[in-house]
């Protein structure tokens, strides 16, 4: 089987995010895979251990993505991919990384397409349907089981907190969900293997892509962090006292009564 995962660097939320001028500073920040990206990951290597076929990691960005497709090499995927549009695109959106994808998988033999549910750092979940639609193949996103048998494949979708289970055919893309697999960490000689596998880099000129071709269709006017919250205040005493503080509270400090 060839199957293919769609990777995306984003930031580490565990870590403070700084915000200056409207926009997400970079020096300083931490970045990881899409931890959605993770089941994906692990789901390929788990259907390439027991179909066959190599297993193949894409993402767009710059070169400092490099070290995120290392991570998923040392996790066991067999190739990686680069397409640096750091030189090419100032902004994009998910039409031009679905549209930077739909050219890089052109001339491939896909069977198996794999992404994460969301991207924890926008949470649209459109560059994987926008890519099937555009590739012309089914897609089942959230899916939390995943049973190939030959060109056939059945699937166990989330549906808030309910499941469907679909039926399909391959060539097929999928998203995945937490539910889905138990992502491995990197063992040491994985990361000492990553080191020597095969990734590859290209460049929009390399997909015959114009910039124009990718022109975003949205423009982001500002990111902002949510203002932070007060302090919370304990109320003490008889609870017939608390009962008059907090109505007292509500009353002459938020307004609400």
């Amino acid at each position: 089987m060839n199957i293919y995962v769609l990777l995306k660097k984003t930031f580490d939320t565990e870590e403070k995010i700084a915000v200056s001028g409207g926009k997400i500073e970079d020096d300083g920040a931490e970045f990881i895979i899409n931890p959605y990206d993770e089941y994906a990951v692990e789901e390929a290597i788990n259907q390439r251990d027991a179909h066959g076929g190599e297993v193949t990691v894409v993402t767009i960005g710059d070169e400092d993505s490099e070290k995120q497709l290392r991570t998923a090499l040392a996790m066991g995927a067999d190739k990686a991919v680069l397409i640096n549009t750091e030189d090419d695109l100032e902004d994009g959106d998910q039409f031009t990384t679905a549209k930077i994808l739909e050219a890089y998988f052109e001339d491939k033999e896909a069977d198996l397409i794999l992404a994460g549910n969301v991207a924890i750092d926008e949470a649209s979940g459109q560059v994987g349907p926008r890519l099937a639609e555009y590739l012309g193949i089914p897609y089942v996103t959230t899916i939390t089981d995943l049973k190939i048998d030959g060109e056939n494949a059945t699937i166990e979708k989330d549906v808030e907190g309910d499941v469907e289970i679909i039926e399909t055919s391959l060539p097929l893309l999928v998203t995945c969900q937490q539910g889905l697999n138990e992502p491995r960490y990197p063992s040491l000689p994985g990361i000492m293997k990553a080191k020597k596998k095969p990734l590859e880099e290209l460049e929009i000129d390399d997909l015959d892509l114009e910039e124009e071709d990718v022109e975003p269709k949205t423009k982001t006017i500002e990111i902002f962090l949510p203002p932070e919250k007060e302090a919370g205040k304990v109320l003490e005493g008889e609870v017939s006292d608390q009962v008059k503080e907090l109505v007292s509270l509500l009353k002459n400090e938020k307004k609400v009564l």
